[in-house]
């Protein structure tokens, strides 16, 4: 069944339907962050309760933050701090155990929360095909008919950074109550999938929709510029929420970072002065592009090399549209570095076979604008915040 999102409630205050599972606050707690101590995720957590979060994402993969939010929550309770309905919680698995070694990981994350039961559980990375025929015939099945069976789950999702054909076998394989997906202001591309996801009654949850949407949360003075008078990532959040989104992921260092979500959660649908702004936004990214914007219709590939080029070009397009160099840099530099997570060739892999040029609607010159990317991208890796 498709949500309901009448113009008064698109935004204000409500809780949004997720899947068959409780109902979720339009903002979703990310635990990545605030890992530094018990007292950290404390005070993080007691500002997301009064800001009007009741939804937390977490993992074992996110270090000590599984163990401190089971103390952080029980520290809230004894105060009689925390949501009216209590706390939606999901964790998360990744992909590829055995059945007893799923058996043993969802027994220990339910003991670090200090739970009986998860409300949600994803599968982390839901990246690859064989990580979906896990899910669907292999060990993976077995594992969650027997979460349910012992009433240890309640639903079941997936995050995926995977591909979009990937991504929607998924959504389309009814297996799965909700999904997390790469949703962003700066790249909608999969927000027809999320419509999908939608239309067949699962929670969608976008991930990241600050630090990989492009880093809004410091913006370049160029995308400030363009989305005046409005702060780049409020705008991108409001967009995400008109598309009917069921929830959005803000991973908190400290309580301030809480409060642009306490602005919107109190806010109402776009007006008609940000929705000009966004397609201001839009139009000069687009502009400085010129002739040399690519679509990101895909028609390019298969390249014979395998080189991702829609992938490479929309950086391309996020630097010289949006000057967003510190992100692109990152995300560039992450290529081959990140296993299933990430690509696995950068634009060095490119021969100039030209077989892409007549393929691309917008002619193009393909493996030139490759080489230009790798010029001005190509640097020394930065960290990953995790894994």
């Amino acid at each position: 069944m498709t949500p309901t999102l009448s113009p008064q409630n698109k935004i204000k205050g409500k809780l949004r339907q997720f899947g068959r599972g409780p109902a979720v606050s339009i903002f979703t707690l990310g635990t990545m962050r605030a890992i530094g101590s018990v007292d950290q995720m404390y005070s993080v957590l007691k500002a997301a309760s009064i800001a009007g979060i009741n939804h937390i994402e977490t993992a074992p993969a996110y270090g000590p933050a599984e163990s401190f939010l089971g103390k952080a929550i029980n520290k809230l309770k004894q105060e009689k701090i925390e949501p009216k309905h209590g706390w939606v919680i999901t964790s998360k698995i990744f992909p590829g155990l055995s059945l007893e070694e799923g058996k043993k990981e969802l027994k220990r994350i339910l003991k670090r929360l200090d739970l009986k039961r998860l409300d949600n559980l994803a599968i982390h990375g839901l990246n690859l095909n064989n990580h979906l025929e896990w899910v669907l015939e292999g060990e993976g099945s077995k594992l969650l008919q027997w979460a349910k069976e012992e009433n240890l789950v309640g639903q079941v999702g997936f995050s995926s950074h995977g591909s979009f054909s990937l991504i929607q076998k998924a959504i389309e394989s009814n297996r799965f109550q909700f999904c997390s997906l790469h949703l962003h202001l700066l790249d909608p591309r999969k927000i027809p999938l999320a419509k999908i996801a939608l239309r067949k009654g699962m929670g969608v949850m976008a991930i990241s929709p600050a630090d990989k949407g492009g880093r809004l949360q410091s913006p370049s003075s160029t995308l400030v510029r363009d989305c005046y008078p409005f702060a780049p990532l409020e705008l991108a959040y409001k967009f995400l929420l008109e598309k009917g989104i069921s929830t959005l992921t803000l991973g908190a260092y400290e309580p301030k970072d809480i409060n642009l979500a306490r602005k919107i959660i109190t806010s109402g649908p776009l007006t008609m002065l940000e929705k000009n702004t966004i397609k201001n936004l839009r139009d000069e990214g687009n502009r400085r592009l010129g002739k040399d914007l690519c679509g990101q219709c895909e028609k390019c590939l298969p390249c014979p090399n395998s080189v991702p080029i829609p992938e490479i070009l929309r950086l391309r397009n996020l630097l010289i549209g949006h000057d967003l160099t510190a992100f692109t840099e990152e995300r560039y530099n992450l290529i081959g570095k990140a296993g299933h997570w990430w690509e696995e060739l950068d634009a060095s892999a490119c021969k100039s076979c030209g077989e892409c040029v007549p393929r691309c609607p917008n002619n193009l010159n393909i493996p030139k604008l490759l080489e230009e990317t790798h010029e001005r991208l190509a640097a020394k890796p930065r960290k990953r915040l995790w894994g």
